[in-house]
């Protein structure tokens, strides 16, 4: 059974007439050869009058109820607490009862009550046991590439207008994924690309960022089409203005801070709630070198582009168990509308500091976002960051 299968209040039972035999067993397995349970004479003198069966061997059906039933085959029990209420003598029937109490998700581990009846429905065991699901490992020959090709992906950008958005949907249509772009108000370069592509391979979706309903708007968009995402790329972009210190508001910060955290989580949640996330789906942002090489007058920005950095790790944490990946690209100065403003003898110094010596181009940042969406090239690769600056950064 898999994880994703097994629900809060899921119940399995076994059933087991207990016989000498059993007990016999029991004592040659274990050594335990205590008279109370093997010497009937003996028992006949002690407050019980009768021999008692071993409270592990009543026990012991728990573990075939969890390995036989709930949840079965790839079931790790690793943790038990018990309770002997009553005794079980030969002769009783057992009923062994495993509920589902609790769930696990980052760790796939879920807890079981644990109760045992006999025939009269008395209560002679209670317990509580925690059990790790253990997945087979995947056969590499089972699954080919080919395999995973014949259904075509589907991506969603967000901000595919812009310079590094709009090659990202370029080389993603170059690769036969079907691709959603979304934009706000520039479309012209879209428009043509989605004539010169094959029928329905491109959907544009324009969407202003401001709406309160953004994020669900995405997902009627991606129901009304039936598709669910493979990969989902946050290439939104706002103004970075220089300002001082002195003249920075709130304001500044949480425009920011919407394009890079707000607005991908809005989505993020409305797909999760929907169910709109192939399984190894990809969800890829855009960070900054700035981060670790900040500019001048740059607060808000930098401090967005840091609280990202957080956030992207987080999800890949909290996301990994539902089999969805999160990265993100951290490009240099890359030429796009975004800095059209910085000076040019600004971009010739850096592009001369660059190892490589030149400055990032807007598909260098969409290769390497490619690669992250692709979980065939990047399928064990989550809370990562990639970093596309000619060398001025390395680690």
């Amino acid at each position: 059974m898999m994880y994703s299968e097994i629900k809060i209040g899921q119940k399995a039972e076994v059933t087991h007439t207990l016989t000498a035999k059993d007990i016999s067993n029991f004592v040659q397995l274990t050594g335990d050869d205590n008279r109370l349970h093997v010497d009937a004479e003996f028992a006949k003198k002690t407050s019980f009058k009768k021999q008692v069966a071993h409270g592990m061997l009543g026990a012991s059906f728990i573990s075939t109820v969890i390995g036989t039933k709930l949840p079965g085959d790839g079931a790790l029990w690793y943790s038990q607490n018990l309770d002997f209420l009553l005794p079980v003598r030969i002769g009783d029937t057992i009923t062994v009862i495993a509920e589902v109490i609790k769930k696990n998700d980052r760790d796939e581990i879920i807890e079981l009550s644990t109760n045992i009846f006999n025939q009269n429905k008395q209560q002679v065991t209670k317990g509580v046991a925690k059990v790790k699901i253990v997945q087979q490992t995947q056969d590499k020959e089972a699954v080919t590439g080919e395999d995973i090709e014949e259904t075509q992906k589907v991506a969603l950008i967000l901000g595919a207008s812009g310079g590094i958005g709009f090659e990202t949907v370029k080389l993603l249509l170059k690769q036969n994924w079907k691709v959603i772009a979304h934009y706000n108000s520039s479309s012209e370069a879209l428009l043509k690309t989605k004539n010169e592509a094959p029928e329905n391979q491109l959907l544009l979706l324009k969407a202003n960022l401001n709406q309160d309903d953004f994020g669900a708007m995405f997902t009627h968009f991606l129901e009304r089409y039936e598709l669910k995402i493979d990969a989902l790329v946050n290439a939104l972009s706002a103004p970075i203005p220089n300002i001082i210190i002195e003249k920075l508001e709130w304001s500044d910060f949480l425009r920011q801070l919407d394009i890079n955290i707000k607005t991908p989580l809005a989505i993020i949640q409305n797909c999760l709630k929907r169910s709109l996330f192939n399984i190894n789906a990809s969800i890829v942002m855009l960070s900054s070198q700035v981060v670790e090489q900040p500019s001048n007058n740059w607060s808000h920005y930098i401090t967005a582009k840091s609280a990202l950095q957080g956030f992207m790790k987080s999800l890949a944490l909290d996301l990994a168990v539902k089999k969805i990946r999160v990265n993100q690209v951290s490009p240099s100065l890359t030429p796009t509308n975004l800095v059209s403003e910085i000076p040019e003898k600004t971009k010739l110094l850096t592009a001369a500091k660059t190892p490589l010596k030149r400055l990032a181009a807007p598909n260098d940042i969409a290769q390497a976002i490619v690669f992250l969406a692709d979980s065939l090239k990047s399928g064990f690769v989550t809370g990562e960051t990639i970093r596309v600056n000619g060398g001025q950064v390395m680690w």
